[in-house]
Formats: structure tokens, sequence, C-alpha cells
């Protein structure tokens, strides 16, 4: 993206943060994962979202008083052993390229020019961190950690979750965001491509998914925005099944769920297929009721809609279709097929920051996912879209997948 994408950000950011007030977001750090063996770095998203920089140990501070806006960034000092054998730091000249940022400082100075800007605030400042924390055992990031160290140093300073503000932006994506969004689609649509047509009965899900990583290899995506889901037979009935180790048998259907990224940005798309590329007629009748789901879902889909409204309509059809089917007997036992919400936002992450309860507006990205999971008969089926939303109405920004019947079917096992 273009720095003046990220220029634009903070600009808006800026105009939501209190004056005498600052905000600290780091960008995170590599860890070890044994001995000196380490996990690939990704960094904070609201880190990248700000800077579109995706290197580890750099800190952001922006601050305003009297209404003036600073931006910092710090940096790590260049040291030319280290350089020979992990590769030169950032410098200044980059980042300003990356981020659009002017100032910059290292990492060993920040704390004093937080201190400096804390005591020219003269008792009226205000720290805010991304505070975020996704359950309890999760370890302490670098903005808990400095929470805690600010705390001690400043009795009576106001700390705040950035995560709010932060979140009222990443919501409503920009032109050039959904570019992204329809890069990491489009890839994940080959990939799919290729798995449909190596796929016999047979075959071992790992096989499949090793088509999968093939294609987005060759793109250039090293990071996946989430583990990929290839289950077959029984194993689609189990909503986060990550094995992916199992053989698929002739008669078998395989729910896809996966999805590429570009820049950080995900893609997420399910799709469920027969292994042998013919559907049975029982399989049929399942999966055109989630086709109907899906389809009458993405209908309702504009500006002013809830997601908790869009997950009505899609509980509506799916018991009116398993009723008609004769799986229930009253509407109250649709939670046995179906025990997942229909929608969530997507982007920087695959469940992306949001409200539930927050209406559509123009802009937003969202899935649409329904599902039925019929244990007793080891038929699992999720047919899932990216889908932007309109000022009047939605786009479906992976609607190239195939997913009818038909279509699906002539793909299968047809190399090319």
């Amino acid at each position: 993206m273009d720095s003046n994408e990220f220029i634009i950000r903070r600009q808006r950011l800026a105009e939501k943060m209190p004056d005498h007030s600052a905000l600290v977001l780091f960008s995170g750090g590599v860890k070890t994962r044994s001995n000196d063996d380490k996990f690939p770095f990704s960094p904070n998203r609201n880190f990248y979202y700000l800077t579109g920089i995706a290197r580890s140990n750099l800190i952001l501070m922006i601050t305003k008083r009297a209404g003036s806006v600073t931006e910092t960034l710090f940096l790590q000092r260049p040291n030319e052993l280290e350089a020979k054998w992990t590769g030169a730091v950032l410098s200044d000249q980059e980042a300003r390229e990356q981020s659009g940022i002017e100032h910059f400082d290292y990492l060993d100075e920040w704390l004093q020019s937080f201190g400096t800007f804390m005591r020219r605030c003269e008792g009226k400042g205000s720290l805010h961190l991304d505070l975020n924390r996704y359950q309890w055992s999760d370890e302490l990031t670098p903005a808990e950690a400095f929470a805690e160290d600010a705390q001690k140093k400043y009795r009576t300073l106001p700390i705040h979750d950035a995560g709010p503000m932060l979140k009222e932006l990443r919501m409503v994506k920009s032109p050039a965001e959904i570019e992204e969004i329809r890069r990491a689609i489009a890839i994940t649509d080959e990939a799919i491509r290729r798995m449909w047509s190596h796929a016999h009965p047979g075959m071992m899900e790992y096989e499949l998914e090793a088509h999968y990583d093939f294609t987005l290899k060759s793109h250039g995506v090293r990071e996946l925005p989430y583990l990929p889901i290839i289950a077959s037979g029984l194993n689609a009935t189990v909503l986060h099944y990550e094995e992916n180790n199992q053989r698929a048998e002739n008669g078998d259907l395989v729910l896809l769920d996966l999805g590429a990224a570009s820049n950080y940005y995900a893609a997420d798309i399910s799709r469920t297929f027969p292994v042998n590329g013919r559907f049975t007629e029982r399989q049929k009748e399942i999966y055109q009721l989630v086709l109907e789901a899906e389809i009458k879902t993405i209908e309702a889909v504009k500006p002013g809609v809830t997601l908790q409204e869009l997950n009505e309509v899609t509980k509506q059809v799916l018991t009116d279709g398993l009723l008609r089917l004769g799986l229930i007997q009253e509407s109250s036992e649709l939670s046995k097929y179906y025990y997942h919400s229909v929608s969530h936002h997507l982007g920087l992450d695959t469940h992306d920051v949001s409200d539930y309860t927050a209406a559509m507006q123009p802009g937003m990205v969202i899935t649409i996912e329904p599902g039925l999971y019929i244990e007793e008969e080891a038929i699992g089926i999720r047919i899932e879209d990216d889908v932007l939303v309109t000022a009047d109405g939605c786009e479906v920004l992976s609607a190239q997948i195939p997913k009818n019947i038909e279509e699906v079917e002539l793909l299968i096992g047809k190399k090319e």
C-alpha cells in the first residue's frame, strides 16, 4: 500500500484521541520455539494497521498536546555484527517510505521521550495502549507490561485501552484494503481449484493440503491467516478440525475452510465437495439447503442490518429445511445440527475486530457461512463467501469460486 494510506489512518486516529494523551503501540517480538529456533514473526495488527511495517521490536508513539500531534517511530540501532547473521535492521528511510512517518528515534531513547511528554502534560496526561486479551491464560503482552511499569511511575496516570478507537477505524475498509482482500480471495480460488482438480478417493487430507500450500507459496504467501481445515467424512462435523491426517474415502464429502492472505489481509472461504466427483442424492438435499441459507442470508446484507439479524435469517431457512426433511421435529432442535453464527468481520484478522450488535456500514467486509453437521450420517457441509457491504446492498467478493452442485462436480479430478 502507498504510505498515504497509513498517514490518513493515523490522522483519523489522532482526531479521536483526547488532548494531552499518548498512544503507544508495540510491533511485537520474535518468540523462541525451542533452544535457538524461533517462531515466524507476525506483527501486532494494530501496529501494522497504522504503519504498514511488519518488523519486530519497534514502537510507535503518537502524542497529542494542546491540539498538536507528534508521531515518533522508535527503531533498533544498527549493529554491523548482527547484520551479518540476521540482516540489517529497518532504516529510517525504509520506515519513512513504508509508513509516511517523518520523526524517528532509537529504542533506547523511547522511555525518556515518553517521560518528557508526561512532564509537559503537567499531570493531565493519559496513556492509550492495545490492551486486548483473548483469554486469561495468555502471556503478558508488551503493552500490558508497559502499563504496569507506567502505573508504578505515574500513580495517577489514566490508562485506557486503545482498542475501541482502533476498532471503529478498522471495521470499515478503505478501497486499498478491499483490494488486498480481493487478491487474497483470488489466490484462494486458484488453490481450491487445484485441490479439486487433483482430488480422488483414497487420498489423504494432507495431500489435498499440499496442493493448497503449493498455490499459496507460488504467490509468495508465507504466513497463513489461520490453519486450513480439510475435513473428510465424519471429520467435517467437527467445526474446527485441523489434523488433516485422515483418508478421504469413496463417497465422502470433504469440507474446506481456508484462505490465503495478501499483506496480512485475509480471505476466509468454505466449500464442500464429493471426493469422487458426484454428490449422492442425500448429500445433494443437505447441500442445497445450506446453499439456500447462504444465498438468502447474502440477500439480506445491507447497511443497517446487524450480524445478529443475519444469523436469524440463516436459522429460519435451515429450520424450515430440516423440518421439511424430517431431521428435526421442532425449531428448538436446530442447534443439534447448526451451532455457530453465520458471520464475522474479515480483515487483518480472520475474525476481525468487530461489534456483533453494530449496524452494517458500507465498506465493511464480512463472511456468510451457514453450515449443517449431521454426525449420524457423517455429513458436514459449510459454504462460506466473503461479502462487501455497499451503499445499496452488498457485493460477493468471492463470487468467482464455484459452489453450485453442477459446477463443483465438473471440477473434481479434472487435471489440466
